[in-house]
């Protein structure tokens, strides 16, 4: 499988929900949902672990990619990712840079290649 790049430079190919749902896997699906639940303070059921990639304009996300400001942003500029945004690294990808500084490394090696 190709590795697919998420609009802030999550890598949705290795989420676990991602590889749960290319692989049609209920047990998976059901470690993930307790894990999550745990660990995010917010209630995830089995059948809510199916996600086809934040790049996927139609299909399912989960948890919080329908709100993201990141991924609405990209979406509204027709951008692949943010690395190709003619405004990066903006205000809000910064602040998610706080939360997952691993991210930032990846747009950045992304952006040197364009």
């Amino acid at each position: 499988m190709d590795r697919l790049i998420g609009f802030c430079g999550l890598t949705c190919s290795e989420c676990p929900a991602f590889v749960a749902t290319i692989n049609d896997d209920d047990v998976q699906r059901e470690k993930i949902a307790k894990q999550w639940t745990q660990e995010y303070k917010h209630e995830f059921k089995t059948e809510d672990i199916n996600c086809d990639g934040c790049t996927q304009l139609e299909g399912r996300h989960v948890g919080y990619c329908d709100m993201c400001e990141v991924r609405s942003c990209a979406i509204e500029k027709n951008v692949k990712n943010c690395a190709y945004c003619e405004d990066y690294a903006c205000k809000t990808l910064n602040q998610f840079f706080d939360m997952a500084p691993h991210v930032k490394e990846l747009l950045e090696e992304i952006r040197k290649n364009i």
